[in-house]
């Protein structure tokens, strides 16, 4: 049983190892999802607002861990 702990955690690391980076991605994703859908946002510019978003969220993280 341990051993399945150990690997199920080893999994949930590769996949979610900073887990405010996370969270960070997936409100931008949830906002260009709101702004296209209820807002009437060109999916284009939804797709400009993720490309910049995700890259300044990786900026800020790159910095936090300096």
């Amino acid at each position: 049983m341990k051993l399945v702990r150990e690997i199920l955690a080893e999994l949930y690391g590769l996949f979610v190892d900073d887990g405010w980076l996370a969270l960070q991605v997936l409100a931008v994703v949830f906002l260009c999802a709101l702004a296209v859908g209820r807002f009437g946002v060109s999916p284009f510019a939804a797709g400009g607002f993720l490309i910049v978003g995700c890259m300044v969220i990786l900026m800020l993280s790159l910095r936090r861990s300096r």
